[in-house]
């Protein structure tokens, strides 16, 4: 994994290594197109510190984190200021995931990481279905004279996946455009 920056820390309960691993965990710290507070690239390294106020047992699902095989394996190195690349960079990270047969888990990061990651789930599973769980719709074709965008994010994983294959639920914010968007492309809740 060359293109990860090692963690200092892992995520709670995620310190297996990375061949005896059924999921791996890598944060997309990316801040390039956010429009209200600077800072998701800061959200990776604080989810993980974050962490360990939490226990990794869950008695609502008597589950306990320690019990699946998950590798945390840090940070990625990404431009900053350079979506295209970052985007591609997470593509090429999350499809060697997949193609080691693990399932990858992404922490960001603004939202527009998501695409990176959508694509090469996209590649992989063909008939993919996304479940998007948001106040703000993300839906624009275009933001502030931008494509790829945290306010684009979702309708560049439509483009993938087309009609039928977004969910989107919690949505109470977004433009007149977007809501009539949605009424005829995705099933919103």
């Amino acid at each position: 994994m060359s293109t990860w920056d090692k963690a200092d820390q892992h995520f709670i309960g995620c310190d297996i290594a990375y061949d005896l691993a059924d999921a791996v965990v890598f944060g997309a710290p990316f801040d390039a197109t956010t429009s209200y507070r600077p800072g998701t690239r800061l959200a990776c390294r604080t989810m993980r510190a974050e962490s360990y106020s939490i226990e990794t047992y869950s008695p609502y699902q008597n589950l306990d984190l320690t019990d699946f095989a998950i590798f945390d394996g840090g940070d990625m190195e990404l431009p900053f200021g350079n979506p295209t690349k970052a985007l591609r960079l997470i593509e090429t990270q999350a499809s060697q995931i997949l193609a080691d047969q693990k399932l990858p888990l992404m922490i960001g990061g603004e939202h527009l990481v998501t695409l990176g990651a959508v694509r090469a789930a996209y590649k992989r599973f063909p008939d993919l279905h996304l479940l998007h769980f948001d106040a703000h719709a993300d839906v624009r074709q275009h933001y502030i004279g931008e494509r790829y965008s945290h306010a684009t994010v979702m309708r560049r994983c439509w483009d993938l996946v087309g009609d039928g294959h977004l969910h989107q639920f919690g949505i109470r914010s977004g433009d007149k455009e977007e809501f009539n968007w949605i009424s005829q492309h995705t099933s919103c809740s």
